[in-house]
């Protein structure tokens, strides 16, 4: 039964995977501060990150694509919402992402300044970019005042998603995979371009280095993602083939969190994978070509990022301007092998 005392929150969250996990901050801010309940509205599949999320009381369906504006159906689905809760936090920029809590009316709408937002938002912030760098800041200062100091890295609980060991138990036996050997998890795929993916020969030297030493790998990732996995697997050594899984289109979302939580260490690119690895305390090796962990790094104490930093990047564009990609090709493999084996080491 819902405590009529306690504050009722309901979150209006972001529609990426990364983003996701980072909004985790918030939540755990607002825990912080005091006993509440929280719900998320968020596209049907942010549900098996958010039902890992302690803070989370209830998932809320968004019953709408990417994109849709579909004002007679938002509108129903606010009305629906109407004496349900007593605080909204808005975290995506749109316009229509504000539609919905003030449609619910909800008493207080707190966002950032984004989209011509002006009374549907009622807590309007202005965004300095320089003081709030990061998006973890920039989530965690929405439930402290506005005139507040800027929430530091020490002060923000990273991302901590939490996984059922029987739900894990279950994912390794449909799969059928063994637990007899390290596992290194590789998440070559990036949904956002090319220039975010490190190539897969790169990967495949990686994957020829940990099964050489012993270990399995398993390659995560979408439908989308197969074509690079199966690159990879097709350039190791017919021996080392049979210790390589793609599990790339294979499972659900929830079935990677499950499964990404059981590896002992993962490389990826900068993607949503790459949060959640974090999240679940991974060692973790990202690396980066076209952008920077300047805005969204992953958050652990087992996190090693690699890059070049060369002059033409960070770039931000899906595909390389200059054509070339040197800033992933020439991050040669050795630096990540070298990277895992640090970790290793730390561990231990």
């Amino acid at each position: 039964m819902t405590d009529p005392a306690r504050p009722r929150i309901l979150v209006v969250g972001p529609s990426w995977v990364g983003d996701m996990v980072m909004a985790q901050t918030l939540f755990a801010e607002l825990k912080r501060q005091g006993d509440c309940d929280i719900d998320v509205l968020a596209p049907a599949w942010c549900r098996p990150l958010l039902s890992r999320m302690p803070e989370v009381r209830r998932p809320l369906d968004l019953p709408f694509g990417h994109g849709e504006l579909k004002l007679r159906q938002r509108r129903a689905e606010g009305r629906a919402l109407r004496g349900r809760y007593d605080h909204a936090y808005v975290l995506p920029n749109s316009l229509k992402s504000a539609l919905l809590p003030f449609w619910a009316r909800v008493p207080r709408r707190t966002g950032w300044r984004g989209e011509m937002r002006y009374g549907l938002l009622n807590d309007v912030r202005v965004l300095d970019k320089e003081r709030y760098p990061l998006m973890v800041q920039r989530f965690v200062a929405l439930a402290r005042a506005a005139d507040g100091p800027v929430p530091t890295l020490d002060e923000i609980r990273p991302p901590h998603l939490e996984v059922d060991p029987d739900a894990v138990a279950a994912a390794r036996e449909q799969h059928d995979l063994a637990a007899d050997r390290p596992v290194l998890g590789l998440c070559p795929g990036a949904e956002f371009g090319p220039a975010k993916r490190w190539p897969e020969y790169h990967y495949a030297a990686v994957a020829r280095d940990w099964i050489g030493k012993g270990g399995r790998v398993w390659l995560f990732g979408s439908g989308k993602d197969r074509p690079v996995a199966d690159a990879i697997i097709a350039d190791l050594p017919a021996e080392q083939r049979g210790e390589a899984r793609i599990l790339a289109g294979a499972t659900s979302l929830e079935q990677a969190v499950d499964l990404l939580s059981a590896t002992d260490a993962v490389v990826s690119n900068d993607s949503g994978l790459m949060h959640i690895a974090a999240a679940l305390n991974r060692p973790l090796v990202a690396v980066y070509g076209s952008t920077s962990p300047g805005f969204t790094p992953p958050l652990g104490d087992r996190v090693v990022m690699e890059r070049l930093g060369l002059d033409c990047s960070p770039c931000f564009q899906r595909e390389c301007p200059l054509g070339h990609l040197n800033c992933l090709r020439q991050l040669e493999p050795d630096r990540v092998i070298r990277a895992l084996a640090g970790l290793s080491d730390d561990a231990a």
